[in-house]
Order: C-alpha cells, then structure tokens, then sequence
C-alpha cells in the first residue's frame, strides 16, 4: 500500500486527482491539504510515501515547500501544474515525477506503477533484511558467544556439532543448523557440511579432477564439491 498526501489549493483539482487516486487498489490517500503550511505539518506528523503537490499555490508555492522539509522525511514528490515550463526547475528539485494539469488517467496510471514496482522491491529488501539474524548466537562454558555474520570465514558440521569459525580459525559451537544459517545469513553453501563467506574467498583452486577447494584470505582450505561449485561460479559471477 502506498500512502498518498494530496497538497492542492483549488478544492476541484484535489476532488478530480482523489477520484482517478481512488481508482488504485494500492493507493491510500492519508490527508488532503491546501496550503504549503498544513502540508508541511502534515508530512512530518504522517510520514506518507508519495506527495501530490501543486506548484503554483498561494504565499509558499510547491517548489519552495521542499526546502522547509526534514530530509529524513521527504517523501517521493510529484509535481502538479499546468504550465511546461515548470518542468525543468520541477527534476531540479528531484521530482519523482510531473504531471500535466489536467492530469491524464493513462499519464497517470505509468507514475502509479512505477511507484509500485519501487515501493515493492523496498518491501522486499526490507523484509529480507529483517530475515536475516544479527547475530550468530554460540555456546560456550558459561557463556553465550554472539556472533557478527560478517566475521564469519566458514561454517562446519561434523559429528560433534555445528561449529562458526572466524578469521583467526577459532571455532565457536552453535546449536544452529547449517540450513537456518544459509537461510538467514548471506554464508552459502559449497559442501554439504560446510558453508563460507564469499566475501573472505581468496581463490578457487582446482587440486585434481575430482577434488577443488576454496582458499580463504586467512590461507585456510575448505572442500568444494561438485554439486556446490556451479551455483557457487554463479553467485561470483564466473559463469
């Protein structure tokens, strides 16, 4: 859902833009204002994702609105006018977009899913980014070790547990499986018993035909079967 403000001071422009806006499953609009005042306000107290905002209004037009919002909380701006001229000093103020007065459904409708597709794919690394774990909780005498994901080297599983390694080749035992892990870490996969850190591979190397390993920046050796290597090319674009 994208959470839409409406800044127009003619009642029919706001009335004709709220009617093609209704027309969008995805569109919220949270508030109309009519001056730059009540807009000014109104952002920094509802925080909406897209502002349709005239240009020419009364004392405080559009444009100069902007330099009396938080830059923490400009949203996307679309500007409103019927004039062409507009245009230029409107991407100047790095518009999202400008739409002629009056505004063409079709016009419209191109802004809206371009509003959408971004708004989508923000959701996605957001929720991607809230997946991932913070850190890797291991267990220790007495102690819990919290584990930064990115000071990983390589993840091992063996008979006697899963163990995280670090730079210095210290293993730390987590009751995490190697799945959970891969799945909420960017560690990946290059044997079945073992995950690694892409960003600490030092080289791929090719010992015999049936055997390749991976060399970390700390000059430590991990096996690389046959069944990881493709996609592990693939993640480092080699393919």
């Amino acid at each position: 859902m994208i959470n839409v403000l409406i800044v127009d001071d003619e009642p029919l422009a706001r009335d004709n833009l709220r009617c093609l806006l209704n027309d969008f499953e995805c569109i919220n609009i949270i508030a109309e204002c009519s001056n730059a005042f009540d807009a000014i306000k109104t952002i920094h107290s509802l925080s909406p994702d897209v502002v349709f905002l005239d240009i020419q209004m009364p004392k405080i037009s559009g444009i100069e609105m902007l330099s009396m919002i938080s830059p923490h909380q400009m949203p996307h701006i679309v500007f409103l006018t019927a004039y062409e001229e507009y245009a230029i000093q409107a991407f100047e103020e790095q518009a999202y977009d400008y739409l002629l007065k009056p505004i063409e459904p079709n016009r419209l409708n191109k802004t809206i899913q371009r509003l959408l597709t971004e708004t989508n794919r923000k959701n996605q690394i957001q929720i991607k980014n809230q997946h991932y774990l913070k850190y890797i909780p291991c267990v220790g005498h007495n102690r819990i070790y919290l584990i930064d994901p990115n000071d990983v080297y390589y993840v091992n599983c063996r008979a006697s547990g899963v163990y995280v390694i670090n730079q210095d080749n210290i293993e730390y035992l987590t009751e995490l499986t190697l799945k959970t892990l891969e799945e909420r870490t960017r560690l990946v996969y290059c044997h079945r018993q073992y995950l690694i850190n892409i960003q600490k591979l030092k080289e791929i190397r090719f010992v015999q035909a049936n055997y390749t390993e991976i060399i970390l920046n700390n000059d430590v050796s991990v096996p690389v079967s046959r069944r990881y290597l493709k996609r592990l090319k693939e993640q480092l674009e080699l393919v």
